[in-house]
């Protein structure tokens, strides 16, 4: 009996021991200076489920970006009715694209021309490229650049504004040098950038934000409301016209 004692307390002890190093280890969010950022975004999929988004609007959120598209042939399902209610709440709205690596950069492009509206007011489109939940085999990086330019090349026509790459700490250091020359979207959530050459930032990935039922993305843009309006400015006349 006391041996079982001695093995149930030492369970215990391993048990506490682990939560409390799994909590000390993992990452830590460092909310960017709210006086220095002080306009706040999420970026939101069919993930977040059904989305109040007066609240969000009202919980400090000033712009949304919504995914629309993945590959050469996925919708998002919820995109419309974000897109619609998110703009209905008077936050500034834009979509993104998830880039898989094995389908032809034009392909993909044009399944996100027919979802996302043009001649709409739109904050620049984002490509986001990652590792996770892509295809397993991952590309050159003169093989990644040559399918995001095609990519870019159409869905940049379309619209009017150049896109924004959104890029994770993770596949960084492999492919930043060496793809297309555009703004970032920039993902760090152990502490502040090192890199001034961005224009949003994705510093936690598990926050909330009163509307949403669950985790969601959460971002900073680099600049104050002018900068802002800026970016969700309608493109000019003659670019983005005309319906998918």
């Amino acid at each position: 009996m006391r041996n079982r004692l001695i093995v149930v307390a030492l369970a215990f002890v391993f048990l506490a021991l682990a939560i409390w190093a799994e909590g000390f280890l993992r990452p830590r969010a460092f909310p960017p200076d709210r006086g220095e950022f002080p306009i706040r975004g999420i970026d939101v999929s069919h993930h977040q489920g059904r989305i109040d988004w007066p609240r969000v609007a009202a919980d400090d959120v000033a712009f949304a970006i919504i995914k629309a598209t993945e590959g050469g042939d996925h919708v998002d399902d919820t995109f419309a009715e974000n897109l619609r209610e998110a703009r209905a709440a008077g936050l500034a709205v834009g979509a993104y694209h998830f880039f898989t690596f094995c389908r032809p950069g034009a392909d993909q492009a044009k399944n996100f021309i027919s979802v996302v509206p043009r001649g709409e007011q739109l904050l620049p489109p984002v490509v986001d490229i990652e590792f996770h939940g892509n295809c397993p085999r991952r590309p050159s990086p003169a093989e990644l650049n040559a399918e995001l330019l095609a990519f870019l090349d159409l869905v940049e026509t379309a619209y009017g504004k150049p896109a924004i790459i959104y890029i994770t700490d993770e596949m960084a250091p492999a492919y930043s040098a060496h793809i297309a020359v555009r703004q970032r979207w920039l993902r760090s959530l152990r502490g502040p950038l090192n890199d001034d050459d961005w224009v949003y930032w994705q510093y936690l990935d598990k926050g909330r934000v009163d509307g949403i039922g669950g985790d969601v993305d959460l971002n900073v843009l680099k600049g104050g409301p002018a900068r802002l309006t800026e970016l969700f400015a309608p493109a000019p006349e003659s670019s983005a016209s005309g319906t998918p």
